[in-house]
Order: C-alpha cells, then sequence, then structure tokens
C-alpha cells in the first residue's frame, strides 16, 4: 500500500470517529439511518498552495466526496461562478449549485445545503488564520458570509 491511499484511509477513520460512524467508500454511515450520498464538492486550486490540501482534508474527514482540479490559474473560475472581488480568497468549489469560496467549514456548507437560500454561495473572505485549513489556533474570529441573493446584499452566514 502506498502512502497516498493510506492518508486517505487514515482521514476517512478520522472522519468517522469524530462523527460517531463507519466510514465506507468516503461517506459516513450511522447506525439505524440508510448510507446517502454526499454531494461531489469540486474545488479549483493551484498547484502550490498547501491550505487548499488542508481545506480538502477538512471536508472529507466531514464526509463529503471531493474531486479536486489543479489549474494554472482560477480567476476564470471565480469570474463564471460571480464572485464578488471582495469576498475572493485562495480557492474555488461548487457542490450542488452553490459556490464555495475559501476556507468555509463544513458544517456552513451543510447547513447551506439543507437551508438551500436563494443565494450564488458562501465566503470565508481572504484567508482567516483559524479556518479550516488554515488552522493556525490563533482564536482570531472570522465570518462566512452569504452572497449573490436576490436583493445584492450580503449576508453574515456564521460567525466563527
Amino acid at each position: 500500500m502506498s502512502m497516498k491511499p493510506k492518508k486517505t484511509a487514515a482521514v476517512l477513520a478520522l472522519g468517522a470517529v469524530l462523527a460517531g460512524g463507519a466510514a465506507i467508500g468516503g461517506n459516513v454511515l450511522f447506525a439505524g439511518a440508510p448510507a446517502v450520498a454526499s454531494p461531489i464538492v469540486e474545488v479549483w486550486k493551484s498547484r502550490s498552495c498547501e491550505c487548499c490540501v488542508g481545506w480538502v482534508t477538512h471536508m472529507i474527514a466531514a464526509g463529503f466526496d471531493v474531486k479536486v482540479h489543479e489549474v494554472e490559474d482560477i480567476e476564470p473560475v471565480k469570474t463564471a461562478n460571480s464572485i464578488p472581488e471582495a469576498l475572493e480568497s485562495c480557492h474555488t468549489s461548487l457542490v450542488d449549485g452553490y459556490a464555495i469560496e475559501g476556507h468555509v467549514p463544513a458544517e456552513d456548507v451543510r447547513r447551506l445545503l439543507a437551508e438551500r437560500p436563494q443565494a450564488k454561495g458562501l465566503s470565508a473572505p481572504g484567508m482567516p488564520q483559524d479556518a479550516p485549513g488554515m488552522d493556525m489556533k490563533t482564536g482570531e474570529p472570522y465570518q462566512v458570509v452569504l452572497f449573490g441573493t436576490p436583493d445584492g446584499k450580503m449576508w453574515v452566514y456564521a460567525n466563527h
């Protein structure tokens, strides 16, 4: 077994322990509950960005299936998905019709998918030091913003 599959297995096992279930094929199953496939999170990132890898690991540990696209220029993806410049971060993701910009915690993505607000998506603007993938443990608070709403306003979706 090579190192990469071992790391993937370790991340899945950690996600199962944290979620209190068993990991099978990247999905966390709970006793008595039917298996429900998570929507695929597609991530566009540059090859050199390590914090993006940290966020992908966070999402996998939370039970999401993730597909990574390493690209030279992420700006076309941001433009195509109407990411406001003020909300940009290092990577852009798409999940079930929503754009996720930057280091948004998995719990906020799950809430977005459950509530399904009329919006383009969520952003953790910039690169918050304590956001998933950054993990600097500074105690610095940050916000996740809902953007692309019908009224054109941005709303604080979560405080961390």
